[in-house]
């Protein structure tokens, strides 16, 4: 930002030019590729991956931003000398040839499918994007990610082509239904809609497990939990088909199903299906409701990504998915009612973005971000609205998780100490923990007092003392030896009194 950008911000909204001086003051990258203490794993010595981490802060500054944070190896994965970041541009390459329209069906099709095998040809590269592409240069200058991948120890090589397999087939098959579909539509039904997602997105989910187990960083049991890596795809690309709705209809791909948007309830008298997309750009209400049921769809993959996070022990590596998480949850809440979707291309603020970054470090913390998000999607949601009861139980699943694994009465000690935790007075349920803890509390000295009868009992009389424990009831060798000190003090101080009277008549 330049001078006058934030001058202006400060004059404007001082708030958020406090935050982006905190971000700026207090939040230290902790990797910086460029050192020479760091070339052995981010490559940078080397002229084919530093143009490799140079392509990938021309896709995505902000993903490049958090793949540089994470350990040694695992960031090069994505990019070679960084692990993940040459899995990113592997995949970047392949989206690249999927998203161009201006590559004919029959060109397209044989590249697509056959793109994890020139992942690994050496010196490959492609040159027919159209010149408005805007990652071209990506399949341009292919041939040195593919240099730095033969450079990969094979477990992250051979994770990271077979995910590019298994995406590569799906979106063959989704690019020919939209090839040789004479309408504008490519997506049926909601099932499709999380097929597709699954292709360009939730198979990165799993591919990124399978790297984190790959590299040691997680454990091996990561990369199985396929279910919950889906999910967290899932929510990641809805949230950016939503946002980029416009950006899309201008490019003429539309991936919102049609189960959805066609729908007869989100019609003026709710009876009425439409079979014009297009529609959504002239109709202000039924835009609104449509895209109300479209963020609902995204939500309901949000408690299996707490979930995922939740399994996640590296920092840097819970930091790379938790802050893509929040931000999505920030982008579904500046998206829902908000008109300026169907209009221009939306994202949040700066100031935001760094807010998060800086709060997202662990899971009571990104638990409590997506409750507040979903408070805030919540109490804009319209009684009108087809889906309000939908976005209301989305809601509340996303503020049950939190209050159930991180429940909000209780504060933790901000200092790190060792104090322990406290409760909110002002919460009713602190009520009930502290009656819980006082129950507790007596049940322990009546089981003390028992045990105590029983030895007293047992003895005849006589206390007999708890194993590894001190004695109860007075301590009377200590007594003795004081009362037998202090008779002997008060003898001699007798005798010397007695004795000075004598000898001075």
């Amino acid at each position: 930002m330049g001078a006058l950008e934030l001058l202006t911000l400060a004059l404007t909204h001082p708030n958020e030019f406090r935050i982006l001086l905190q971000y700026w003051n207090f939040h230290e990258s902790q990797r910086d590729i460029t050192r020479k203490e760091e070339h052995a794993t981010s490559g940078w010595d080397r002229p084919t991956m530093r143009r490799c981490w140079e392509l990938l802060d021309h896709s995505s500054r902000s993903f490049a931003a958090v793949i540089k944070e994470l350990d040694g190896d695992l960031a090069r994965v994505l990019l070679n000398p960084g692990q993940i970041c040459l899995f990113y541009m592997v995949l970047r390459g392949l989206d690249t040839v999927e998203d161009d329209m201006t590559i004919p069906d029959d060109v397209k099709q044989p590249l697509l499918r056959t793109f994890h095998e020139k992942t690994l040809t050496p010196g490959w590269n492609f040159n027919g994007c159209g010149p408005d592409e805007k990652d071209r240069v990506v399949l341009a200058d292919y041939n040195v990610v593919v240099d730095e991948l033969l450079r990969l120890e094979p477990g992250p090589r051979d994770a990271i082509v077979d995910i590019c397999r298994k995406m590569e087939t799906g979106m063959a098959d989704f690019a020919h239904r939209a090839a040789v579909s004479p309408e504008l539509l490519t997506l049926e039904t909601v099932a499709d809609y999380d097929l597709y997602c699954h292709y360009v997105a939730g198979l990165v989910g799993e591919g990124l497990s399978r790297l984190f187990a790959a590299t040691g960083k997680e454990p091996q049991w990561i990369a199985n939990q396929l279910e919950l890596s889906n999910s967290m795809g899932l929510l990641l690309q809805k949230t950016n088909i939503i946002r980029d709705f416009r950006e899309d209809a201008d490019g003429r791909r539309f991936f919102w199903p049609r189960e959805i948007w066609g729908s007869a309830e989100f019609s003026a008298n709710g009876k009425t299906p439409t079979s014009d997309i297009l529609e959504l750009l002239r109709d202000s209400t039924r835009a609104a409701w449509v895209q109300s049921a479209m963020v609902v769809d995204a939500l309901r993959h949000a408690c299996d990504a707490l979930d995922y996070l939740r399994l996640l022990r590296n920092q840097s590596v819970f930091n790379f998915a938790a802050i893509p998480a929040t931000m999505a949850l920030a982008t579904l809440d500046l998206c829902f009612m908000n008109p300026d979707v169907f209009q221009r291309h939306i994202k949040i603020r700066k100031a935001q973005a760094a807010q998060l970054i800086m709060r997202s470090t662990n899971p009571r913390e990104v638990a409590h971000i997506f409750r507040d998000y979903a408070r805030s999607i919540h109490s804009k949601a319209s009684p009108a609205d087809p889906s309000f009861l939908r976005i209301a139980v989305a809601c509340a699943k996303i503020e049950h998780w939190a209050e159930r694994h991180y429940p909000s009465f209780i504060r933790l000690s901000a200092s790190g100490g060792g104090a322990g935790p406290t409760f909110d007075p002002a919460d009713a349920r602190s009520r009930v923990a502290l009656a819980e803890e006082a129950l507790d509390k007596r049940t322990a000295d009546e089981k003390r007092r028992t045990e105590l009868r029983e030895r007293i009992t047992a003895g005849g009389g006589a206390v007999a003392p708890a194993a590894g424990s001190e004695s109860q009831g007075p301590p009377w060798e200590v007594i003795t030896f004081v009362g037998g000190a202090v008779i002997m003090i008060l003898g001699m101080s007798a005798a010397v009194i007695f004795g000075v009277l004598y000898f001075t008549g």
